[in-house]
């Protein structure tokens, strides 16, 4: 049965989870977005795709960095509550660690059944959407970059645009194009001109314009006016290489390779860590009244540091298969939950634990 209690305090956790999450994403998503912007600016990216990057960059990003937010939130909330001695009166009133428990794993079981699938399925399909984004730019990038009043490289050098004016539409005016082709250089002087995506490839449409053909070194040159004349712009070839990390789930359950295992273990941990933080969270927000909400709150990042990095160090030890899975899978968060174990029986003593034991297995 849920009590006003247990309202309250989800509530509070909800609204302070959804404030540390945006602020964690907002920080995390800005430096790399710098990097992105940059590919940008350079052409390599076009302005469409940078903001689908960026959404996707977020989805990611709210993921990883869940458990770390939970962690947080409930140090926060809870700390919040035993400094305003809100915690007496609950305690007073009958309450004990059992109520805060549940509370707490109120709103974290839902978010835990929601943390395993955006870990397992939405992430990665987001990580797997970028590198197709990215692909699809890279192999377009000779259509980008081209700006008024610079020279522009395109097809590896061998063509090379420069642009009096240009419109937002790419509307171009008083083009000058040097184009080579089996070792003859082509000269276009242009009035206008324009980009065009046709069946067979992409072409910068000129109008109005002359065009001059030779080799160079000889005295044979081809000299023509035009009304319109079309310059194909060849796009790359590229192989689309997706990261381990935008693998489907079930082709990483059915893969044997060690690194896939260790994947699979990496996905996991997501749920796991969301857990086991709210666990040990409950028992080290306890601070004495003078302590502020953020008592314990330095304590509380060197666990949440210490165990993000034995969860990467040991998924690298089982990708080079320096330990065994299940110590790879199991081991940290055993270790997680020893330290919970440790924390209540210092809040709540050994006894305690010993007779809530007994009583659940009936003894």
């Amino acid at each position: 049965m849920i009590t006003i209690l247990d309202k309250m305090i989800a509530q509070d956790l909800l609204k302070t989870l959804l404030a540390v999450l945006s602020v964690l994403v907002v920080i995390i998503v800005s430096q790399g977005f710098i990097r992105i912007l940059d590919k940008a600016i350079q052409g390599l990216i076009s302005n469409k795709t940078l903001l689908s990057i960026l959404g996707f960059k977020t989805i990611i990003a709210s993921v990883a960095f869940l458990p770390a937010a939970v962690f947080m939130t409930i140090l926060m909330v809870l700390g919040r509550l035993y400094r305003d001695q809100e915690m007496s009166a609950i305690f007073s009133a009958g309450g004990g660690p059992g109520s805060i428990y549940k509370a707490v794993f109120l709103m974290v079981f839902p978010l835990t059944v929601l943390a395993a699938g955006l870990s397992l399925y939405v992430a990665p399909w987001a990580e797997s959407r970028i590198a197709e984004l990215m692909h699809q730019d890279e192999e377009s990038s000779d259509l980008r970059g081209l700006s008024a009043g610079k020279f522009s490289e395109y097809s590896q050098g061998d063509l090379v645009v420069y642009v009096e004016k240009i419109d937002a539409d790419k509307n171009m005016t008083d083009v000058f194009v040097q184009n080579r082709q089996h070792g003859k250089i082509e000269i276009i002087n242009a009035k206008a001109g324009r980009l065009k995506d046709l069946p067979d490839g992409s072409y910068m449409i000129l109008e109005q314009g002359e065009r001059i053909q030779g080799q160079p070194g000889a005295v044979n040159y081809v000299i023509e006016q035009f009304n319109e004349y079309a310059v194909r712009i060849d796009t790359k070839k590229t192989a689309l290489n997706f990261a381990r990390e935008a693998f489907a789930i079930d082709v990483l359950a059915k893969s044997e390779l060690i690194m896939d295992v260790a994947e699979l273990q990496r996905r996991f941990s997501i749920p796991a860590g969301i857990m086991l933080l709210s666990f040990i969270a409950v028992p080290l927000a306890q601070i004495s009244p003078r302590g502020g909400i953020y008592g314990n709150m330095l304590v509380g990042f060197l666990i949440y540091f210490s165990y993000g990095n034995f969860v990467r160090v040991s998924q690298t030890w089982v990708a080079k298969e320096a330990i065994p899975v299940w110590v790879g899978g199991f081991g940290v968060n055993l270790i997680l939950l020893f330290i919970g174990l440790v924390l209540l029986a210092r809040l709540y003593g050994g006894h305690w634990l010993i007779i809530k034991a007994k009583a659940k297995v009936g003894l």
